[in-house]
């Protein structure tokens, strides 16, 4: 255990090193990618937005416009159009095949890519998370800080027969998650949600969900969740976990202890520490975990 921990408090140092390496010497196969752009949302993502974005909008409106699964408040909507899809596994591919540092999104994860090291951040994400993402999880998730989702960390995986076939049981460090099929063939691979972590039942009763190309999957992080093992093909989900300083400050998601904060760059694991006269920034980890 002590070995982990101190492999996890050189995490962000060593991605901080990958980072400003990759930013010098990555030459960018589509940098139109790297900037978000409205032509890269699916127009039904945008008509969503739109209405979230309407003074009368209210939460039995946007379920009209949502497929929703069970009573687990687990969402489908479209995401992506085709065409971005398809330019961003391509960028993502060629930054694979570079000679560039890789970080790996997290021990469960031998495969796929760290956005923030791409410098995807600032451009992509963060007015992703903002613009677009915030009035919709305001909507659905006003009790794990919808409204208020200040920080993330974004990823992409990738399965494929010789690589990570399936993603074990687990729930995230996040209040909400967007997980987006980008595509490729593939067969098999749905995922399959169990309880909330906080309140296990003796039999938990899962579901299975069919992951679509260019679409997402809106849940609570909390949730029990995995990915059944895929048959043939090969599979790059983007995976956003949105943060709320306001509900994780109270509690942190993974030691359910009250947090104390160890100082880190970037956004840490979006807590906040506040200071008499001082603006917050989600700048700190919990060092219980």
């Amino acid at each position: 255990i002590e070995a982990e921990v101190q492999r996890r408090k050189q995490l962000i140092h060593q991605s901080v090193e990958r980072k400003a390496i990759i930013s010098k010497n990555y030459k960018q196969k589509h940098p139109e990618v790297y900037l978000l752009q409205e032509s890269f949302l699916a127009p039904d993502f945008l008509e969503i937005v739109r209405y979230c974005r309407s003074p009368d909008a209210h939460l039995h409106g946007l379920l009209r416009h949502v497929e929703s699964f069970s009573d687990k408040r687990i969402y489908r909507l479209p995401v992506f159009t085709k065409e971005f899809c398809q330019a961003f596994m391509d960028e993502l591919e060629n930054f694979e095949q570079s000679d560039m540092p890789k970080g790996r999104p997290n021990s469960m994860n031998n495969y796929g890519v760290l956005l923030n090291e791409l410098g995807m951040d600032e451009t992509f994400i963060t007015p992703l998370r903002e613009k677009y993402l915030r009035p919709i999880t305001a909507l659905l998730y006003p009790d794990l800080g919808g409204a208020c989702l200040d920080s993330h960390k974004a990823f992409v995986v990738k399965y494929s027969l010789h690589e990570d076939l399936d993603l074990s049981s687990h729930y995230d460090n996040a209040e909400v998650t967007l997980n987006v099929s980008l595509g490729k063939d593939f067969t098999e691979g749905n995922l399959y949600f169990g309880d909330f972590n906080q309140d296990p039942s003796p039999v938990p009763k899962y579901i299975e969900i069919e992951h679509v190309g260019t679409q997402g999957l809106l849940h609570r992080g909390g949730q029990i969740h995995g990915a059944l093992p895929i048959a043939s093909g090969e599979r790059w989900n983007l995976i956003v976990w949105m943060r709320s300083s306001a509900i994780r400050n109270q509690l942190c998601p993974m030691c359910h202890k009250k947090p104390e904060l160890v100082e880190a760059e970037g956004f840490g694991d979006g807590f906040t520490e506040t200071l008499e006269d001082a603006v917050p920034e989600t700048v700190n980890v919990c060092s219980l975990w």
